[in-house]
């Protein structure tokens, strides 16, 4: 079924060469097409480059770029100039259609895109129970953590948080089920199509979709009620704040956010203090060296290891 969505929008003429290039979905991660470049697949974390039946690279063109542009807006860049501002735009499924080429300024402010000439699909993918390692780590005597997940691109975070999320929702061995506020920017987490979320979320989740991170938090603190917020790349001040607030508020936050280690997070001013005032007490890193979604360590408020991948379990708290 999500090929199926990704097929339906990409060119009629790589429709075909995709078919026969991607034996199963579940492993695809990216589809990028450049104007007069190569299409370039990542499968599994590796680049396919895709060929003609000559054993030559296949070449995209102009109008191949033209065609998906028209389909992922429904032959209206305008009425996607919201979104479009962004750089991308979320389609059925939550897979995010990155987008680049000439940027449209207004009163000093990105207002859309235009003449694209590259794309970028990021596949979205749903893992059910690929958060079952985390839960030891991230509960304490059947009450969650605040938890951050810290991850460089294409690692799974997105994914690892769309399964904390169900089972936060839901309940398992580790804690209760609780009800859980989604702020989902960018449509990733829940992938709603029309306000309704196409990915399994749990049973006690209200989701806010295409909303600002920031805003959202206060919106669901004020009108839902939620024992956990949880939000997808946290990274400005704004949302910084806002986190704060929320735990403040009694409620416990799981959030994720780019990055490729501890240090690198605490090079972040804003980040910076959020350590060393210990407002998370749970940090996991992941990474992809091996495979998608590696945990590379778990660690408490005060960073130290509870886990990590080389050396195994440490101590659960």
């Amino acid at each position: 079924m999500q090929g199926e969505r990704i097929l339906n929008i990409l060119p009629r003429s790589i429709r075909l060469l995709i078919r026969k290039e991607v034996p199963d979905f579940v492993h695809l991660q990216e589809i990028r097409l450049r104007t007069q470049k190569p299409l370039i697949l990542v499968y599994n974390g590796k680049e396919v480059f895709v060929e003609r039946a000559r054993g030559e690279p296949y070449i995209v063109t102009k109008e191949e770029l033209r065609e998906m542009v028209d389909y992922i807006s429904n032959y209206s860049l305008y009425a996607y100039e919201q979104e479009m501002k962004q750089g991308f735009i979320t389609v059925e499924g939550g897979h995010r259609i990155g987008v680049a080429g000439q940027v449209i300024i207004e009163a000093g402010r990105v207002k859309n895109v235009k003449h694209v000439s590259s794309v970028n699909v990021r596949m979205s993918h749903e893992v059910i129970g690929c958060a079952d390692k985390v839960f030891p780590y991230i509960t304490r005597q059947k009450e969650l953590c605040h938890t951050l997940v810290i991850s460089p691109p294409r690692c799974g975070k997105t994914t690892l948080l769309r399964d904390m999320i169900r089972q936060i929702s839901d309940g398992n061995r580790y804690l209760k089920g609780k009800s859980v506020g989604v702020v989902d920017e960018r449509s990733e987490i829940g992938g709603c199509y029309m306000g309704v979320a196409q990915n399994e979320l749990g049973i006690r989740t209200d989701i806010l979709d295409c909303c600002p991170k920031a805003e959202g938090m206060i919106m669901l603190i004020r009108s839902m009620g939620p024992e956990v917020i949880a939000v997808d790349e946290i990274g400005t001040e704004e949302d910084v704040h806002a986190v704060e607030y929320a735990m403040h508020c009694g409620c416990k936050m799981v959030a994720t956010a780019h990055g490729r280690s501890l240090e690198e997070l605490k090079r972040k001013p804003a980040f910076d203090r959020l350590v060393k005032e210990k407002r998370f007490e749970r940090y996991i890193l992941l990474g992809n060296e091996t495979r998608t979604g590696e945990i590379f360590g778990i660690y408490d408020h005060k960073t130290a290891c509870l886990f990590h991948e080389n050396t195994g379990e440490k101590k659960i708290c």
